[in-house]
């Protein structure tokens, strides 16, 4: 009787700690599928976006934690707009990657490198410098050389610059985001 006490918590905690930070009810889906019929990424995801909620529903926090799909969510936010119950799993994706994170469980190692890469490119430039985002991604990712080829036809056909262009200075607003994180944590 205790053993099934402990698992009953743990089940519950799993899905409490999602629902604290996401915000979002997750026992009120009730597995129509909308989600998955809409997203354009499940056919990559090694499970997709319902059976995710639904392992969340049933305390499977490993296999939700080492899966792939919550890096693989795009966060288009289509899953979102079609849910009859209006769960934002778009929201709930995010939370999980930023447990997973904490938990230094990330499964697909890429995802993260390419993530910051982007924000970093956001915060010098106001928009994303491809030459550099694409650059730093394979030099991170231990890959330097892998689109050189096809760089240089991009740029010999003027689809590339290889100076930056700035939309103005957001490194004000980077600075802001981060002094709110620092103040919530």
């Amino acid at each position: 009787m205790m053993q099934k006490l402990l698992i009953n918590n743990n089940i519950l905690k799993f899905k409490e700690d999602i629902e604290g930070l996401s915000k979002q009810r997750i026992s009120n889906c009730y597995q129509c599928g909308k989600c998955t019929a809409g997203c354009p990424v499940a056919f990559a995801m090694d499970y997709p976006p319902n059976q995710v909620i639904r392992m969340i529903q049933l305390g499977l926090r490993n296999e939700v934690m080492s899966s792939h799909a919550i890096w693989f969510c795009a966060s288009c936010e289509t899953c979102t707009t079609r849910c009859p119950r209006e769960i934002d799993l778009a929201r709930i994706m995010d939370s999980l990657r930023i447990i997973a994170q904490a938990e230094n469980k990330v499964s697909v190692r890429e995802v993260p490198i390419l993530n910051q890469i982007f924000l970093k490119s956001i915060e010098l430039t106001g928009r994303v410098y491809e030459v550099g985002v694409i650059g730093a991604y394979n030099f991170f990712s231990l890959n330097p050389f892998k689109d050189i080829p096809l760089g240089i036809k991009m740029f010999l056909k003027g689809k590339l610059n290889l100076m930056p262009h700035s939309a103005g200075n957001f490194r004000g607003l980077f600075k802001r985001i981060r002094e709110k994180s620092c103040d919530r944590n």
